[in-house]
């Protein structure tokens, strides 16, 4: 899953250490490597600097358990322009070796187009083609209808049980979805 994945409205570009480490202090280089513009309200939501930390240390760390993420640039066709809406990716679950957890943040913005609903649809199978997943695992609050929709419109159904090491805030839902 290195290569960037079109969808109809987005290019999901893989996070390399350069870009995270870009994102992290040096937002022109950001823009030049996305070819797409930075909003001024960049990061979204929980993206701050000590989870770009976390993530280029786990690019780095290519003996790790799988990690992968993606930013996501909104693309229109007519004009050319390309903006950056957003950003996703898997971690490893405590579950076990083939579980993963899925994670994504959309700026403001950008929120209630169908982009993220989009962009998992897409990052979905790429992420079941990778040796051993068998599980996606996503945790939400109850009260993000959105971010509920978004799984749901992707086949995740809802967990009784939230499952360890998921990085979950307090009072999380889950929704799981198992490889077909």
């Amino acid at each position: 899953m290195k290569a960037a994945t079109c969808t109809e409205h987005l290019e999901l570009v893989p996070a390399t250490c350069r870009i995270l480490a870009s994102d992290l202090n040096d937002r022109p280089e950001l823009a030049r490597l996305l070819r797409a513009a930075i909003p001024a309200a960049w990061p979204p939501p929980l993206m701050d600097e000590s989870v770009i930390r976390e993530f280029i240390r786990m690019s780095s760390d290519t003996s790790g358990p799988v990690f992968a993420a993606w930013y996501w640039v909104l693309v229109d066709t007519e004009s050319g322009s390309r903006v950056l809406i957003g950003n996703g990716g898997i971690l490893p679950a405590e579950r076990g070796p083939d579980t993963v957890v899925l994670g994504y943040s959309v700026l403001d913005a950008f929120r209630n187009r169908g982009y993220a609903t989009e962009a998992v649809r897409a990052l979905v199978p790429g992420i079941f083609s990778l040796p051993g997943i068998r599980r996606i695992i996503a945790t939400t609050c109850p009260e993000l209808g959105a971010s509920i929709r978004v799984l749901e419109k992707n086949g995740f159904t809802r967990s009784d049980r939230v499952p360890a090491g998921t990085g979950a805030e307090e009072g999380p839902v889950c929704y799981v979805l198992e490889k077909p």
